[in-house]
Parts: C-alpha cells; structure tokens; sequence
C-alpha cells in the first residue's frame, strides 16, 4: 500500500517537471512593454503578426493567454485576436518597490490543435506617480556632546514606490556650519542618507539643532519630501527607554467624569541607576491635550481633566515621552477615541424672521430656520413641529433648513399677536428636545370703519347758557390701531341749508365734546338736530355718523305779564260794582301770561292791597277777582285793589295790576267822575251841571276807546303773521300767548269800548260790545245769559 503512495507522488512530480520545462521552453519568445496605469482594453500587440501565423489561425487554433501564478493581465480581443490589456497594471502593486528593474510579467500563448507554447514578457514601465516620504514628519536625533567631528549618524530613509531615475536620487540637508548629509547607496539599490559631524559640540552652547532633511527623486518634473530633523546635544547616555507597547489604542465614552483613569503606559531603559530611572510626560502636547489630559510622572497613568466632548473632538493622538535621569527618551503615542452619548438637545438657529404681519397678507413667510444635533447617528436624527391650533405651517425646505408660512390671512381684530413653539427632539435615547418661541405681531390694516357707541345722542342745555359751554360728547370707537384708529370728529353739513349749525354747535375734533357757541333761547328754539360724523386716518380713511338731538330746556327768564287790565293805557280801566251784588260777585279777571313754560309759566295770583280789606277776594289759580261779603253804605265808593301775579319758576318772577272800583247803585245810575264823587252829597239843585260834566267825560272817554280801537286795529294789522292778530302791549312776547292747563291765562286779546250817554231827566252807562273774535263774542253773551246781573262788568272767556 505504501508502494502504492510512492508510485503516485512520483507520478504527480514527473507531471509537475514537464510542465514546467513546457513553461520554460517554448517555441518562441515574445516582449512586449506598456506604461504603469494604463487604461484596461488599450493595445498591446498583434499576436498573429508577430507569431508569424496566418490571419485567423489565432481563433482556429483555439489560442490562449496564460499567466504564471497570478490573475489574467492580458486578454484577446474575440474579433481581431489583438493582444489587450485586461486591467489597469500598477507597477508598485505588482512588483513593489525594490529591484529587479524592470518590472516584467511572464506569459505564456498556448495554442490547440496541434499544441503548440509561446513564451511571452510584458514590461510594465514606471512612471514617477509617487514623491519621496518620510516615515515621521519630525526626527529627534540625540548626539552625546562627546562625539567626535567626522561622527555618522544615520537618518531616517525616504521611501520612493517608484523605481529606477523616478526613484530618490539624492538627499539634501539645510546648511548648517556643524553637520551635512551624505547620499549612499544601499546594497539593495537604495539610497539612503548619513548625517555627518563637521564640528565639536557643546550642548552648553547650543544644545539643539533643527534641520531639514530633503529627499529628492529624478523624475521630470522632480519630486521631494521633507522631515524637520531635531537634534538634542545629550550627555553621555548610552540607552534611551523604551515603550513596551506603542502605539496605545483605547475608547472613552464622553460623558466619562473628570479625573477618570483611561489607561496606564510603560517605558522601560536597560540601563541602570539614575540613567534607568523612566519618568513619563506628554511630548509636546497642544494645549487643548494639556487641558484634557494628564499623565503621573511616576506610574505612566493616563487620566481626565476635563469631560470630552465628541461634537468638538472626535479622537486625540497624544504624544507621550519616557525620560531617563541621564536625559534621554523614547516617544509613544496613544491613540484615544471619543465615543458618542446623547447629550446634545438639538439646536435652533433663526435666519430670518419677520416680526409684524398685515392682516390681509395672503401666504407669508414669518421665520427661517435651522435645526440641527452635534450628536451623530439616531442621536442626531431631528423632528420639528410647531402647535396644532395655529394659522401657521411648518415647511422643510433642505437639509435641516425650515420655512414658517402663514396658512391663511389673519385678523389682527380677533388676534393681534401669536406666540409660536418650535419643538425639535432627537431620536436618541434617552430623547432630548428643545423649544424656542418667537412673537409675532399682526399689523393692522385699515379695514374697520369708526363706531358711535349710540346711533342717537340726547343732550339737553339750560337757555341762557354762556358761550362756549360744554354740553355733552360724543364717542366712537375703531377695532383698527395706530393711526387707523385714531379718529377725528366733525359736524356733518345740515340738511336744511338756511340753518346756521356752525353757529350754533361747535364740537372739539379730537374729543368729540359738542360746546354750544352762543346763548340759546327757548322760546325761539326748543330742539335742534344734526349729525356728527367720526373719521379715522387711516388711508382709505373710513367713517361713521351719529344722530346728535339738542334739547333747550326752559329757564325762568321771563316775568309775567297782564294783558288784562292793560297798564299802559293813558287812563285807568275803572270797574262798576253794582252795590246790590252778592257775596261771590265776579267784578273782573286778571289775565296774564308767561312767556316761559311748564312750571315756570304756572301762574298764581294774589291781593296785596286794597282799600277795604275783607271787601274782595281773588282766586289764585284764574285771577278772577269777586266780593267776598255783600256791601254796605258804609262802604266807599270807590277802592283801589292791587293785585301780584307770580310764576312758579325758582326764584320766582312776578307782575303787579291795580284795578280801580267803582260802586254804583245800578246801571242805570249816571257814572259819576271820581273827582266828583266826593262832592255827590252836596249837590243838590246844581244836578244839572253835573250831567253836563257827566257827558263831557263820558264823551272824553268815548273818544279815547275810539282811538285806542283804532290804534289797536292799525297794530294788528302791522304784526307779523305768527302774532295771529293779538296786539301784545310792550313788545314783551315774540310767540301767541298760550293757554296753559290748568292756569286759565287767556290766548287772545280783549279790546274793550266803554261810553256814556246821557238823556234828561236820568243818566246811564251803556257799555259797547268789546271787539273779540267772534268765539269770545259767543263765551261773552253766554256769560251774561248765565249771570245777568253783571251787565255792567267786563266779560271774559
């Protein structure tokens, strides 16, 4: 059986040989070159050209390309079995740097029928695609002052990936008097450069060299790279420590605590005492890693001075430094990465944003926005939303950016001002959100006309009032603001063209006070109505009008006046008494009037004075004036009463009549002169005489009614048509006189004539008809129907 397993693997090794001398020994040899970089399918060669075969035998023959140990580079085309490139070659991926130069790769045409091998070379030739490198940006280089001039020191080498003239051709140092760099080569092929000391150190002169080291290639156009080469003049100490395990590599979480351990790092130094004393340190940290973290001199632990934030810094190399007490030291790095925790709130950036809106504005953009969450991942995902119940909507526009639009256009009357919260939250966990509001004003527009706060004013003024007298306001208000509310107040134009309203009303344009600008008189105007109207100033401006009635209320201005009997007639009205009256006897009516009204014009009546106290009586409420006993013949003939009309006004005004009385036997009896009444006992046979100056003055007083009749006539004539035909004596009253209920003042004027005759043998007085309208005629008969005993007395309505 083992036999058996022999026989086989020597099998499988003869099967591997011939292979292989197959691979070796072709028919032929074919090379071929192209350029590193090259695009995939650019042509390489004509195979059946340059294999001497004829066209089409490539295909017929079943040819293919074969490589050795490696994926097919080249390829043929199906159609003209031209050699391709099957991929983009990349010279220092297939060869690497380091010689041999060039870089070739073996293959091998295989054709079928009959079998047949061609050997093949592709050359991939270099092109200078990569500059020269240095492993560190910075060398520190540590040189005992001891040293001697002529002392090498070997640098760091440049790494080229290209090769041969594009590959380092030289390195160059900046001159300095102490030290120049040589270029060797290495015994690979390399070039690699020496720092050489020209002169004698003293670290107590100078105890650190900074210089920079350059690598140049040769291709065309040249590349180069550069290392700061730092050199510290040391004393003598032959072992620098060392880190046992660098670079350190560790995780924070951000929201670690201050003062918490990362980690801890070693040094060791081989050499002994104080020399192989190791004391740890950051090596040339930044301030931002001196602020973060710290180090223990003594252990090498690493700890936190302050909590990390991810948002800012996301890792930190930190340089660490092991230091022996003879001055030397070895670097070590610690890579330490933040990870992330959600604690950030999202953030709420306002762009734009428009603090006052017109009501009537259609769609408006109000705000620009942005949101967004240091965190990453879910942690930084955002939501944004505002309230349900607002005319606002919430537009994303892109990215994190988003747009604040009114939904519909507002009404600053129904609402002036809207609070809006924008809410965004992460989808970290746990969840955290932030909110920020932001006011907006509705500006007004004019859209709301001025509003009296009644359709009708009432005011009411005292006649008699002083010019400029305040006498009441009118209001209006404006849902509008600003100067769309701010109304101006005006007295519209009269229907009635002839009414002077200017005149009359003055109202304040600011306040709406009406003041009247005159006196007002009631018995010439009673009421008056107009308009006032309310403007804003808004643009349109809009307004409104109000119904404004003025009511002259009645002052007691006027005293009463008698209009019967009249006192300013030339001779005084005498009344005849017949002596045979009864008690309750009507000798006559005062009438009087008032010009004022209601109870101003109430008018009472009053005896002040007469002759014979208890002989008369005057009735308050009509001014009649009757005999309250009968009379005697001890009684005068003749008494003089004096009567006081008042109004019931505050204070009250009044007027006083005399009336002049008369006794008489009977109608019949002569009417006697009062100057001659006295002498009437003593006449005796001297009658005849008497009768004639009877006559004489019964014609006197005759002729005297005439005159007035006719004057009173002419008068009536002359007065206006509103006097309806009364003669008011005195001018006192402009209107009719009135009968007011209840007082039982007379509205018309009474004119009466008064004549004696006389026949011989008796005398007696035949009183005329008064001149009345033919209404006070008719009262006047029915009178003396009803009491014929008072034939002699003045009739009144």
């Amino acid at each position: 059986m083992s036999q058996t397993k022999q026989q086989h693997k020597n099998r499988q090794v003869a099967i591997f040989i011939i292979w292989m001398l197959l691979w070796e020994v072709g028919s032929g040899l074919v090379q071929y070159s192209t350029l590193e970089d090259t695009e995939s399918g650019t042509f390489v060669a004509n195979l059946t050209k340059d294999l001497g075969l004829r066209v089409g035998e490539l295909a017929s023959r079943s040819a293919k390309v074969v490589f050795k140990r490696s994926r097919q580079r080249l390829q043929l085309d199906p159609q003209t079995q031209d050699l391709l490139l099957n991929e983009k070659l990349d010279r220092e991926e297939l060869c690497g740097s380091t010689e041999p130069y060039p870089c070739v790769l073996h293959f091998q045409v295989f054709l079928e029928r009959p079998a047949q091998f061609f050997q093949g070379e592709l050359l991939i030739q270099d092109i200078n695609d990569h500059a020269p490198v240095f492993p560190d940006r910075e060398v520190l280089l540590k040189i005992l002052e001891n040293s001697q001039p002529g002392t090498v020191f070997p640098l760091q080498l440049a790494e080229d990936l290209d090769v041969g003239s594009n590959g380092i051709q030289k390195y160059t140092i900046s001159p300095d008097s102490h030290f120049h760099v040589l270029t060797r080569n290495h015994s690979e092929g390399k070039k690699y450069p020496d720092l050489v000391q020209d002169k004698a150190l003293d670290r107590e002169a100078q105890a650190e060299f900074s210089l920079t080291l350059m690598a140049v290639d040769g291709g065309s156009p040249p590349r180069s790279g550069s290392v700061l080469v730092q050199i510290l003049v040391m004393d003598v100490n032959d072992n620098a420590p060392e880190f046992v395990n660098t670079p350190y590599g560790v995780q924070v979480l951000e929201n670690s605590p201050a003062d918490s351990a990362i980690l801890s790092v070693l040094a060791r130094d081989a050499d002994a005492g104080e020399f192989g004393t190791v004391s740890y340190g950051l090596w040339q940290a930044s301030e931002e890693i001196q602020q973060t973290f710290s180090i223990n001199e003594v252990t090498g632990e690493i700890r936190l001075k302050k909590k990390l934030d991810f948002e800012k810094i996301k890792s930190y190399h930190v340089d660490l430094e092991a230091r022996d007490g003879g001055g030397l030291s070895g670097k070590g790095t610690v890579v330490i990465e933040v990870v992330d925790v959600n604690d950030n709130a999202p953030e709420l950036t306002i762009s734009s944003l428009t603090s006052a809106i017109p009501e009537d504005a259609p769609e408006t953009v109000v705000s620009i926005f942005r949101i967004r969450d240091r965190d990453s991942g879910d942690n930084g995902k955002m939501i944004c939303s505002i309230p349900d119940n607002l005319p606002f909507v919430l537009k994303p526009t892109f990215k994190n950016f988003y747009t604040l639009v009114t939904e519909r256009p507002l009404d600053r009357e129904s609402r002036s001002q809207y609070n809006i919260t924008f809410t965004v939250s992460d989808l970290g966990t746990p969840r955290l959100q932030t909110e920020h509001s932001i006011s907006v004003q509705v500006s007004d527009v004019n859209d709301n006309a001025p509003a009296f706060t009644h359709t009708s004013y009432t005011l009411r003024v005292r006649e008699n009032n002083g010019p400029g007298l305040h006498i009441g306001s009118v209001s209006a208000t404006d849902r509008d603001a600003g100067t769309n509310a701010q109304l101006t107040y005006s007295l519209l134009p009269p229907p009635e063209p002839h009414l002077a309203l200017a005149s009359l009303v003055a109202i304040d344009a600011d306040s709406g006070q009406l003041f009247a600008l005159r006196p007002l008189d009631y018995e010439a105007l009673q009421a008056l109505e107009f308009r006032v109207g309310a403007a804003d100033r808004g643009s349109p401006a809009l307004s409104s009008q109000a119904l404004v009635r003025l009511l002259v209320l009645d002052a007691n201005d006027n005293s009463p006046f008698v209009l019967y009997p009249m006192q300013n007639a030339s001779a005084p009205c005498t009344e005849l008494l017949p002596r045979a009256a009864e008690p309750g006897y009507l000798l006559t009516k005062v009438v009087a009037v008032d010009g004022d009204s209601g109870q101003n014009a109430w008018l009472s009546y009053q005896l002040l004075k007469a002759t014979e106290p208890g002989l008369f009586s005057v009735w308050p409420h009509n001014g009649e004036v009757r005999t309250a006993r009968l009379l005697s013949e001890r009684d005068a003939p003749k008494h003089r009463l004096l009567v006081l009309v008042r109004d019931n006004g505050e204070p009250p005004l009044s007027a006083s009549v005399t009336l002049h009385v008369l006794l008489v036997d009977g109608f019949s009896q002569p009417y006697l002169p009062l100057q001659e009444a006295a002498a009437e006992q003593g006449r005796g046979d001297a009658l005849t005489l008497h009768l004639v100056v009877a006559l004489a003055s019964v014609s006197s007083l005759f002729l005297l009614c005439v005159l007035v009749f006719v004057a009173v006539r002419l008068c009536r004539r002359s007065r206006p048509a509103s006097l309806s035909g009364c003669a008011v004596p005195q001018g006192h009253f402009t209107g009719n006189v009135v009968d007011f209920s209840g007082v039982r003042t007379l509205s018309h004027c009474y004119q009466y004539e008064v004549c004696l005759t006389g026949e011989s043998g008796t005398g007696e007085f035949n009183f005329l008809q008064p001149v009345l309208p033919k209404l006070l005629i008719e009262d006047a008969g029915r009178e003396v129907k009803e009491n014929p005993n008072r034939r002699n007395s003045a009739v009144f309505n």
